[in-house]
């Protein structure tokens, strides 16, 4: 089976055709950084147009960077939500619209999904059941994963998740959009010990995280030294590198008890926060002293990207019919609503 997938969730454009026999055939992905710079942050409306003008002609480069014609898909997937209402409609009237012209089934797929299911594009891939560590943009959850559309939440943030503290840290010490990326960067030139910071939760018993405290307790640290004058480069770093060891060691932290807590011998990492490096580095070295392993989606699909989305579709397609036109979005969408799949290994 060969699937076109489509995400436009966000701020990026991402296309990619995966064949169930082949694996992915191709993917593309414009971002839209530059675009929302200027702004410190995404404008809806301008995501909206972007994705207009970028995903047909991405399209055609997948399609022929694949090898595929249109008309030999087998079906196509798109993101139905959650995410920005305007973004999510661009990828689905798209792709319903391919549907019908081509007489090709098409399935929404949810974006959640889409990552917690990403490092099955990876080789060697984890087998089910694992727990999922789910770190993407305003998410940070645990997740018992027994199949494809089988999963139990299992922890979660009562607030902000380490995505949303990442970008806001970075605004505290006047780091560019987007944020977190740049705050990992700053944090490898900083000394460990110089400042301290909590690990919010890190002891409560439970698999629950919190991370708005931690912001506040960075923002109350750089005012207490600002009131000695600005800080200087080495100062902004050891912050930083201070706040992203906090992050990781609630994150491992709460990983781990997953681990122990279902039984589970394998973790996946999926979702933007699942490209830092030092989570990447310790997470690994703490989950094997435990017998246990963990798997990482390659970096270039810890971001939003069509190849999830194309996989997810894939695994979905068996219950989608030929695309009639008719089509829905869903910026609100709950993971745990979706329906089982029987049949899992893709």
């Amino acid at each position: 089976m060969r699937v076109l997938g489509i995400e436009t969730s966000c701020d990026e454009t991402g296309v990619a055709v995966f064949d169930t026999a082949r694996g992915l055939l191709a993917h593309r992905l414009h971002s839209q950084v530059d675009l929302h710079a200027r702004y410190g942050g995404v404008v809806p409306e301008l995501a909206s147009r972007d994705h207009v003008r970028r995903l047909v002609p991405l399209i055609e480069e997948v399609a022929a960077a694949s090898g595929t014609a249109l008309a030999d898909l087998d079906g196509i997937a798109y993101t139905e939500g959650p995410g920005l209402a305007g973004a999510l409609l661009v990828g689905a009237s798209v792709a319903n619209a391919l549907g019908m012209a081509l007489g090709k089934p098409v399935v929404g797929i949810h974006h959640l999904e889409g990552h917690l299911l990403s490092p099955l594009l990876a080789d060697p891939r984890p087998d089910f059941p694992f727990v999922a560590l789910l770190v993407s943009g305003g998410h940070s959850q645990l997740y018992e994963v027994a199949g494809v559309g089988r999963y139990r939440l299992i922890g979660d943030t009562l607030d902000d998740a380490a995505g949303e503290a990442f970008d806001k840290t970075a605004t505290l010490l006047g780091l560019p959009y987007p944020g977190g990326p740049a705050l990992a960067k700053l944090a490898e030139s900083g000394r460990a010990g110089v400042v301290s910071l909590p690990r919010p939760m890190i002891d409560s018993g439970d698999l629950m995280m919190s991370f708005s405290g931690l912001k506040t307790a960075v923002l109350t640290l750089i005012r207490k030294r600002e009131a000695a004058g600005p800080l200087d480069s080495q100062a902004r770093a050891d912050v930083a590198a201070e706040f992203q060891r906090a992050v990781v060691d609630v994150l491992i932290a709460k990983a781990v008890a997953a681990l122990d807590q279902t039984g589970v011998s394998r973790l996946v990492v999926a979702g933007g926060v699942g490209a830092n490096r030092e989570l990447r580095a310790r997470l690994d070295v703490e989950v094997r002293k435990r017998g246990a392993s963990v798997y990482f989606p390659e970096l270039a699909f810890c971001t939003d990207n069509g190849a999830m989305i194309a996989l997810a579709g894939a695994l979905r397609l068996a219950r989608a019919k030929a695309g009639d036109g008719a089509f829905t979005v869903r910026p609100r969408w709950e993971l745990e609503s979706l329906p089982a799949v029987e049949e899992s290994s893709g």
